[in-house]
């Protein structure tokens, strides 16, 4: 998997090396350009929400990059079948649902995280430390190392011939430097501005992908890879699309800190809908064609090759001249989507951790930094971990289900209940935890019922819902009532945002 293909002499190879430092070089200039302008105070609204100042463009910008990053181009394109585009076409109604139903909430209840929510909903800080740790459980040990590994993995099978944790510490120590360095503001613009080079680069590979192959991508291809149709043994299967894909989408899109804290980092409401519009409309219109194309292009080409499918196909047809272009754009994403997920992470880490159990730091900006530098040297160590994935994307997917559906649980209760403690919410949490953990490590590897692991996310999701309002009822005495109008009329009465009336 890991074999680079060759280049042509290593002269060449030493120009697209110098051509991805370049630009790298060249977008990290013009992220100082434009944040030095602004205003910086040390806050903690300045480091982990840009002070909020971040206009539609950088809301849009920033929440494209954070989710297309190599996880999604080289493990989509891995799996070499049209079926995975219903990821990205469904995070189209993901998106419209944090637009229109969460982004007026978060503004309304004035919060930094979105785990503030849960502590004001249920009245209680158990429920929030949980689901905090929970947050950075799923960071620290899934989505960085994950990040860090796709991305020094396209960048080694596209020909910059390094060794891969060379590549993945190139990568995870300049996304630690923009974390470090600039906060959420710089990077959001950095991440806008290379999404630009990114999305443009990845739409003419599938033009010339397209034509490498004569615009018929069903010659040699077996049925199985063409139809968006999923059986019940492939990585989609059709009727979880009106089941488990729903819920999968309004936690990632709506209450995953990495993609709602841009969100809240707008000036107001409106501009943040604006910004999340604008990328919902990316995410229909582009995202599914440039992460599925490619691999069943590269099925044709060289066979089923899972996640060296799309460095390979971008060795093949993208002009020798654009090859250190397109490794910087790959390279910038990886780093956007890393510096994002740091960010969060120290976010949460600041407000749900430090000020409660050591204090509140005398210096946001150092703790930040400390935080980062921690988080960057975990992530490099475990990337070897994921070297092993058949397809990485489905490993993502599936290891989500150990914190999505549970967090989930506690917002669905929070949010349409109302007399519901903060203990009842946690049982529901942990219950969820532990039945994914141990349908997906246990039963299912011993040969029990096997369900696939998005119908099984449905299963935890409802007992996890069930847990807390039955543990709330028996075990606490507690009467909880389904008032979600009420919940919203207790919210819009909230002053935390006052460019929200």
């Amino acid at each position: 998997m890991f074999d680079a293909m060759a280049t042509t002499d290593s002269g060449a190879g030493m120009i697209q090396i110098a051509v991805c430092l370049g630009i790298t070089a060249l977008v990290a200039l013009a992220t100082w350009l434009t944040v030095r302008r602004g205003k910086h105070d040390g806050s903690r609204t300045d480091i982990y929400l840009a002070g909020k100042q971040l206009s539609w463009l950088f809301v849009a910008g920033s929440i494209t990059l954070t989710n297309l990053s190599t996880d999604q181009l080289v493990g989509m394109n891995g799996n070499q079948m049209l079926l995975l585009a219903w990821w990205e076409i469904s995070g189209f109604v993901g998106l419209l649902i944090l637009a229109f139903v969460f982004v007026p909430i978060y503004y309304r209840s004035g919060v930094t995280t979105v785990t503030e929510l849960l502590e004001q909903r249920y009245g209680g800080g158990g429920i929030r430390t949980l689901v905090s740790a929970l947050f950075l459980f799923g960071m620290v040990l899934i989505y960085l190392p994950a990040g860090l590994y796709s991305g020094a993995l396209f960048l080694k099978t596209a020909g910059i011939d390094l060794p891969l944790l060379v590549l993945a510490a190139f990568l995870g120590v300049v996304a630690a430097a923009y974390t470090m360095a600039g906060g959420l503001r710089a990077v959001a613009v950095m991440e806008t501005y290379a999404g630009i080079g990114v999305l443009a680069i990845a739409v003419l590979i599938v033009i010339l992908a397209l034509n490498a192959v004569d615009w018929n991508i069903a010659r040699g291809v077996p049925a199985e890879r063409l139809t968006m149709v999923g059986a019940a043994d492939s990585p989609i299967p059709f009727h979880t699309l009106f089941t488990g894909m729903i819920f999968i989408q309004i936690y990632y899109w709506s209450t995953n800190q990495p993609i709602t804290q841009k969100a809240m980092a707008a000036p107001t409401v409106r501009e943040a809908q604006k910004g999340v519009l604008a990328a919902a409309c990316i995410r229909i219109l582009i995202i599914p064609a440039i992460v599925v194309i490619p691999g069943v292009v590269a099925f044709q080409l060289f066979g089923d090759i899972n996640d060296a499918a799309y460095g390979r196909l971008v060795g093949e047809v993208l002009p020798p001249w654009l090859s250190g272009v397109f490794a910087a754009a790959i390279a910038a994403a990886v780093i956007a989507h890393t510096a994002a997920v740091m960010n969060a992470a120290v976010g949460l880490y600041s407000v749900d951790f430090h000020d409660k159990f050591v204090g509140k730091p005398a210096n946001e900006w150092r703790l930040a930094s400390v935080v980062t530098t921690v988080l960057t040297l975990t992530s490099i160590a475990l990337v070897p971990v994921f070297a092993t994935a058949t397809s990485i994307i489905n490993l993502l997917q599936q290891l989500n289900g150990l914190s999505s559906m549970p967090i989930l649980s506690a917002f669905i209760v929070g949010l349409l209940f109302t007399g519901v403690e903060s203990r009842a919410a946690i049982v529901g949490v942990v219950w969820g935890f532990a039945l994914y953990a141990f349908y997906t490590f246990v039963w299912q590897p011993s040969g029990g019922i096997s369900l696939h692991y998005i119908d099984f996310m449905v299963v935890t999701l409802g007992t996890s819902v069930i847990a807390a309002l039955a543990f709330n009822r028996f075990a606490l005495g507690g009467r909880a009532s389904f008032a979600p109008r009420k919940v919203f009329a207790q919210l819009a009465e909230r002053p935390g945002d006052e460019t929200f009336r």
